[in-house]
């Protein structure tokens, strides 16, 4: 339902301030801290990306306003420990967004465009983006003098499959990576192997957690040779699955059965079905 009056930032973080009031906002939203919510905010990032997949435009719309919400919340949180305003978010994106595209802004303001016929490889752009990065984290105050991970800072609270991509890049690029694509489809072959093994010998749960862990780690790093992005490339094959599955559940329908009430040959038969109709 739409209003008839116009909103914008101003008027959401006012709603967000309003919500936070200790006499008249919101128990619930009075209750929150930071950590209390991160889950909703994992929640909206996903649903944003659920909707793109589905060309749901109008769920997209409504979708990053929710997880603009989030922002606002933890904005307001911020705020109300003294530790930044919102205006400190804005800002700091804004200079640092300026300072890592000097191939659009050379002269670090929004006004300042590069010279005619300029141009720029995309190798080049992500060089100048690392290196300007590196020069930021060195000029960010008092150096840090605890022991660095050799791969660097990876948050943890990353999905697996993305984690382990950005762990696998961050080690190539300190030069642990083969050089073609024939062996790193010989590792997969060879954690495959390994777990074989492991269940021959009837190894402990731990152990085949372990041998499944070592398996996906490589079936990442292919992906990454390959350059397909693994978590995107696993959401698709979730929806090719779900697709088919509910075509397969269709075709025995139109047979009079029921999924529950058949074997898995004829639930393979329809599955084909499904799969030459392009599901």
């Amino acid at each position: 339902m739409s209003s008839s009056v116009s909103y914008n930032i101003d008027h959401l973080r006012r709603l967000m301030q309003r919500l936070r009031d200790p006499e008249s906002g919101c128990p619930w939203d009075l209750q929150q801290n930071f950590d209390s919510i991160i889950p909703h905010t994992l929640e909206e990032v996903y649903e944003v990306v659920d909707a793109i997949e589905r060309k749901d435009w109008p769920h997209v719309q409504e979708e990053l306003g929710d997880l603009l919400f989030q922002i606002i919340f933890y904005a307001q949180l911020g705020q109300e420990q003294g530790d930044f305003q919102w205006s400190d978010v804005v800002q700091g994106i804004v200079e640092k967004l300026l300072r890592r595209h000097p191939h659009v802004f050379p002269d670090g303001t929004l006004d300042s465009y590069p010279s005619a016929g300029f141009t720029i490889s995309e190798a080049e752009i992500k060089a100048n983006w690392e290196r300007i990065k590196a020069e930021e984290k060195a000029l960010s105050g008092t150096p840090d003098l605890s022991p660095q991970p050799p791969l660097g800072d990876t948050p943890r609270a990353l999905p697996a499959l993305k984690r382990a991509q950005q762990l696998q890049q961050k080690a190539a690029a300190r030069g642990f990576d083969w050089d073609t694509l024939n062996p790193v489809i010989a590792k997969l072959k060879e954690e495959i192997t390994e777990l074989e093994q492991a269940l021959a010998e009837d190894a402990s749960q731990d152990k085949l957690a372990e041998e499944m862990g070592d398996i996906f780690f490589s079936c990442v790093n292919l992906s990454r040779f390959l350059n397909i992005d693994p978590e995107t490339a696993t959401r698709q094959c979730n929806l090719k699955f779900e697709r088919r599955f509910q075509r397969m559940s269709e075709l025995l329908e139109q047979q009079g059965k029921h999924i529950r009430d058949v074997g898995l040959p004829e639930m393979e038969q329809c599955w084909d079905q499904a799969k030459l109709e392009g599901y």
